[in-house]
């Protein structure tokens, strides 16, 4: 196994998969690894990569594996996964969003929010290295 990929890949559903690549990619710097288009513009699967990590995204659907899974608006709001994407400045991500004319609306971003943090790391990092020293 090569220890540099990732070997834990969140697989994450979105109503609206090509505009959540499209946001991923350009809020956070994600590419495009691979992308399978559907009929009517609609994404099957994909998977972005950002450093040596990995998310698959897809889309809402009513099939067997849809039947397992529920959106946020579905039950309430609750959130029913979640990722943390680890980048150098999630400030400056946000800037370079605005700066290129990106929108989204509040509903978009509640559903992003659902599944998706970001920032350095860094107060989390401090946190786990102080509770070591108490181990």
């Amino acid at each position: 196994m090569d220890i540099n990929k990732a070997n834990i890949v969140p697989a994450l559903r979105y109503r609206n998969a090509p505009k959540a690549i499209d946001w991923l990619c350009a809020a956070f710097g994600f590419e495009k690894q691979a992308v399978i288009p559907g009929e009517n513009g609609t994404i099957v699967h994909a998977q972005l990569t950002l450093g040596n990590g990995m998310i698959m995204l897809g889309p809402v659907t009513p099939g067997e594996y849809g039947k397992l899974t529920k959106q946020p608006d579905e039950i309430g709001g609750a959130v029913t996964q979640s990722a943390y994407i680890i980048v150098p400045d999630a400030d400056a991500h946000y800037k370079q969003a605005k700066a290129e004319g990106r929108t989204l609306t509040d509903d978009d971003l509640d559903q992003i929010r659902n599944i998706c943090r970001c920032g350095t790391y860094s107060r989390i990092r401090a946190a786990i290295k102080a509770g070591a020293q108490h181990m």
